[in-house]
């Protein structure tokens, strides 16, 4: 395995390839880079097959009333 260091690679060549990329390992790059930055901030990722809690606006009847009466106002 060949160990590519940031002086290896101009990123003026690297930014050239990346163009030549097809749009489906572009857009795989962008989740590698996300995913590389996230774990070096400290940030938690998804896990996948997890639940997470989304928020609806259905039967929100008190955020509905709220908006009329702000909507009423001007």
């Amino acid at each position: 395995m060949t160990t590519i260091t940031p002086e290896a690679v101009p990123l003026n060549e690297l930014f050239s390839t990346i163009q030549q990329l097809p749009r489906a390992d572009k857009l795989r790059l962008m989740q590698f880079l996300v995913i590389n930055l996230a774990e070096d901030e400290g940030v938690p990722l998804l896990t996948p097959n997890a639940e997470y809690p989304v928020w609806t606006p259905l039967n929100a009847f008190g955020a509905a009333e709220t908006l009329w009466h702000m909507l009423g106002k001007n």
